[in-house]
């Protein structure tokens, strides 16, 4: 599907609910998406990503997604398309807003407490992506968060 969706010019819509993509075929499926501005909806696990706001080709900058039930695989293509999308500078998806530019370090701070907001494994995923590439973020706290 990842490798159909590089080349695709003319398909907007995906609907892959209910298959066992896994870690390995979102990440492909994220990365795919990169190159693919043609698709616009991506329904993974019960709900369509809107894809042109993921990546900033429609930019917005708060986009609420909880209360979507978003999965893992669902979490691993929003980490890879907004990687890229500087204008979108908040993100909830489970229930607190995610403060992208300080987990990326474009807005550099040495700590961040996100304790006590019940972050659920969609942020999880989120925040591991962002802080990757976060060289002054030196303290995290996310005590308090269900993921596993």
């Amino acid at each position: 599907i990842a490798e159909a969706l590089r080349g695709n010019k003319v398909l907007t819509t995906l609907g892959l609910r209910g298959n066992k993509i896994g870690d390995e075929g979102a990440k492909a499926i994220g990365e795919a998406l990169r190159v693919n501005g043609v698709l616009i909806k991506l329904n993974l696990d019960g709900h369509a990503l809107d894809l042109p706001k993921l990546r900033g080709t429609y930019p917005v900058a708060s986009l609420d997604l909880s209360g979507k039930h978003l999965g893992p695989a669902s979490a691993v293509v929003i980490a890879s398309l907004i990687e890229g999308n500087a204008v979108l500078t908040k993100l909830n998806l489970d229930g607190h807003e995610l403060d992208l530019p300080k987990l990326r370090g474009t807005d550099p701070v040495e700590s961040l407490d996100l304790s006590g907001k019940h972050l659920g494994s969609a942020s999880a995923i989120v925040i591991a992506s962002l802080i990757a590439g976060n060289e002054v973020l030196t303290k995290l706290d996310l005590s308090g968060s269900p993921f596993g």
